[in-house]
């Protein structure tokens, strides 16, 4: 039988900036006198900021605010606001799609996380909807890449996003994606590409190694044509049958055909972070699926396009808009 997660109160705290409250159970041993000290040993923070959030009431456990003096107490949940970083603003909007009573579907643009993660904490389509939509319930049922555009879903009911988690987890979700590369007219396509993908924590870069294949992508040619002076390029459908990390842009440089606009393959840069000139050029185009809640048939296709195919002089440019 699955094991039944632990079960976590509802949080003290009110959200911020869309963003929850951080939530720690307290190990059930230790040598703490106090809530503070362990909280000093725990975070990554100075001992000044862990006071600051204690005076500020930022840090609390189920009846309330915690002090300074708070004894420790094994076992306790505790929940406390993380001082944040100014982010820069992206300067591109999610698009909702589509909503009802338990969905919400989402047209992501390029380089907006779609969850807080690193140092995308508030510049996320996630705290941006629920701080815009006033749905502070809101969570993903998936994710995208903060490089890639399209499709994401979302749910409005905490006790239904496990019922739409698993319509990827059990590859119940048809996703096509649409890229755009080199064109190589000797890539015999279409194509089942199967590897073994490795993607180790603190490394940019996912790589493939001999063994198993844990992914799986087929890739399909829709188009060609020249683009100025420079190479031919392609137009690509690629369809996901794995999510593992990087996959689609693993096994197109794999392929010998990069996506244009790739800062980690087949070469990693470095771009500042308020760098938005040549995104990536790959979008999550349809998400098709079943309700497992209502039984109904969905198809969403994105509205965005890839500019290096419509305009390709301006995105190699640079330009933004």
């Amino acid at each position: 039988m699955p094991r039944r997660k632990p079960h976590v109160p509802p949080s003290p705290l009110a959200q911020r900036d869309g963003i929850d409250a951080v939530h720690l159970k307290l190990p059930p041993d230790g040598g703490w006198e106090t809530v503070r000290d362990y909280l000093v040993e725990r975070l990554p923070v100075g001992p000044d900021v862990v006071d600051a959030l204690l005076a500020a009431g930022e840090v609390a456990a189920v009846d309330g605010p915690l002090s300074g003096d708070s004894p420790y107490v094994p076992g306790a949940h505790v929940w406390f606001h993380r001082p944040l970083a100014p982010e820069p603003r992206v300067p591109f909007a999610p698009r909702v799609l589509y909503r009802d009573a338990h969905l919400l579907v989402v047209d992501k643009p390029h380089f907006l996380a779609t969850t807080p993660r690193g140092s995308h904490i508030t510049e996320t389509a996630l705290a941006r909807l629920r701080r815009e939509l006033d749905l502070p319930r809101l969570s993903p049922a998936h994710r995208l890449d903060r490089l890639t555009a399209g499709l994401v879903l979302f749910t409005l009911r905490p006790a239904e996003r496990g019922a739409y988690q698993r319509l990827f987890s059990e590859k119940r979700v048809h996703k096509e994606y649409e890229a755009i590369a080199p064109y190589n007219p000797e890539l015999d396509l279409p194509r089942t590409v199967r590897s073994r993908i490795v993607k180790e924590r603190g490394i940019i870069a996912a790589y493939e190694v001999p063994g198993e294949p844990n992914s799986e992508s087929r890739v399909e040619l829709l188009d060609h044509r020249a683009h100025g002076p420079g190479a031919p390029l392609a137009r690509y459908r690629l369809l996901p049958r794995t999510g593992r990390t990087h996959q689609l842009r693993v096994h197109m440089n794999a392929l010998g055909v990069p996506i244009l606009g790739d800062p980690v393959y087949p070469v990693v840069a470095d771009p500042a972070p308020d760098d938005y000139s040549r995104p990536l050029q790959l979008l999550a185009r349809t998400l098709e699926f079943t309700d497992p809640l209502t039984g109904r048939a969905h198809r969403f296709e994105s509205e965005r396009t890839l500019r290096a195919w419509t305009d390709h002089e301006g995105w190699a440019g640079g330009a933004t808009h």
